[in-house]
């Protein structure tokens, strides 16, 4: 009995692989991961040195199937799960632009530790996404999975089933923050100097901060519209089900 048990366990894990790749990255650069199934961690680094760690399992899929590849940009380094499919093939690009894992459950967690000042990105479909202790900008997408962001930079983050929490320190550019789900919670913390345009919209849930807002427009449990600080870029916190929570960090 105890035989057949490990035989079952070892093909419910089969082939787990492990992959890493290290290299210097200049302040102001990007780490960007893209993955498809699976989590991205991602922790503060030391040093100047940027190191990704990915491991690869599967039930019924083939792990040697997926391919890690490493790009090289002019902004940074993009590192992606490059998954097989019979409809078009997928390719490793820095930015937007989705893959199709054709059915294939190989799942691929990544582990990332980026140095201060190093921008990270992080896109997954059916995963979490983790960046915490950071000391620069960030950027977290999933679509099946939380997010949760917290650094000293600016950050933005996106899903359609998790909750999504974040802790910015900066707010500094000039182009408008998204956050959104539609099926969870949203935390989120911004530094209490911002002067920003905020609206804010759920279904079921309501809505609180810790701002005194100037109101514009419409004001209620379950939409918001108004300024903080007298106004300036705009901020958009959207949920289906779920509360909002807009509070003032440190």
């Amino acid at each position: 009995m105890l035989v057949m048990q490990l035989l079952a366990v070892a093909a419910a894990l089969q082939g787990t692989q492990d992959f890493r790749w290290s290299g210097t990255l200049a302040t102001g650069k990007t780490i960007e991961v893209k993955g498809v199934n699976g989590d991205i961690r991602a922790v503060a680094g030391t040093g100047n040195q940027v190191e990704v760690r990915a491991s690869k399992h599967a039930r019924r899929s083939d792990p040697e199937s997926v391919e890690l590849r490493v790009v090289t940009g002019a902004d940074g380094v993009t590192i992606c799960a490059l998954y097989p499919s019979r409809r078009r093939a997928n390719t490793c690009e820095a930015g937007e632009g989705g893959q199709s894992s054709d059915n294939n459950d190989v799942v691929v967690n990544f582990e990332v530790r980026v140095p201060a000042g190093v921008r990270f990105e992080g896109r997954t479909v059916n995963g979490s996404i983790a960046a915490t202790g950071l000391a620069a900008d960030a950027y977290a997408s999933t679509v099946n999975g939380s997010v949760e962001v917290e650094t000293t930079g600016e950050a933005e983050a996106q899903t359609v089933n998790g909750n999504v929490r974040v802790d910015m320190g900066r707010i500094g550019g000039s182009g408008p923050m998204h956050f959104s789900t539609v099926n969870g919670r949203m935390d989120i913390s911004i530094p209490g100097s911002a002067a920003l345009d905020v609206s804010a919209s759920t279904t079921n849930g309501d809505i609180t901060t810790d701002f005194p807002l100037t109101v514009r427009g419409r004001f209620g449990p379950r939409h918001l519209s108004g300024t903080i600080g007298g106004g300036g870029r705009s901020l958009s916190l959207e949920t289906v089900n779920g509360d909002i929570a807009l509070h003032k960090g440190s």
